[in-house]
């Protein structure tokens, strides 16, 4: 495996399951050594990593506005109500406690504090599971207007459709690095969606 990620690249890792796509994220966020060769990050780079279970960890007695606003620096209540709302946390439902939030919603705050820490490069493990359609919407939307480089893997064809400007493509023999639209893709290599 051998490419490097530019700015503004948006790359969907894709692959049938138990193929690396995992194991991959791990190694790109650098939350996992590789077992030969190296990893190298450009210079200013920061890296957020958010695991298939992380939103699990979030502080269950903190509320949804607090638990953002411990990594917002500054922002001011209002522009971080404003980015609230863009994650669906509308009026009164900052002040929801962590522990009483569903799946979806704690996967939505933790993306949204994850934007929050200055990143430059956001690194997914399967962002949008446990999402309901509104909410993987959201999650969207705050990716496509996210100005560093999103690392994601997904199953959802639509998600990576969207939000995707590049594949790799985790095969048996080694990955593909697709430089077209995941459609694209597809459509010329008449696969079924995965």
């Amino acid at each position: 495996v051998n490419f490097e990620i530019e700015e503004g690249e948006c790359v969907g890792i894709i692959g049938t399951n138990g193929s690396g796509k995992s194991t991959l994220i791990r190694l790109l966020a650098g939350v996992e050594p590789p077992s030969a060769g190296t990893r190298a990050e450009g210079l200013n780079v920061a890296v957020s990593y958010f695991a298939q279970h992380q939103a699990k960890e979030l502080d269950p007695n903190l509320d949804v506005l607090t638990t953002v606003n411990d990594v917002a620096a500054g922002l001011g209540t209002t522009r971080l109500r404003t980015l609230l709302g863009a994650f669906l946390f509308r009026g009164e439902d900052v002040f929801k406690p962590v522990k009483v939030l569903s799946g979806g919603e704690k996967v939505r705050c933790m993306l949204a504090r994850m934007m929050m820490f200055g990143s430059n490069v956001l690194v997914l493990d399967q962002p949008t599971n446990h999402l309901d359609l509104e909410s993987i919407t959201a999650v969207n939307n705050g990716l496509k207007n996210f100005k560093g480089i999103v690392l994601f893997s997904s199953h959802d064809h639509e998600f990576i459709s969207t939000v995707a400007n590049r594949i790799i493509f985790i095969k048996p023999q080694g990955i593909q690095d697709i430089t077209q639209s995941y459609d694209e893709y597809l459509e010329q290599n008449m696969l079924t969606r995965q």
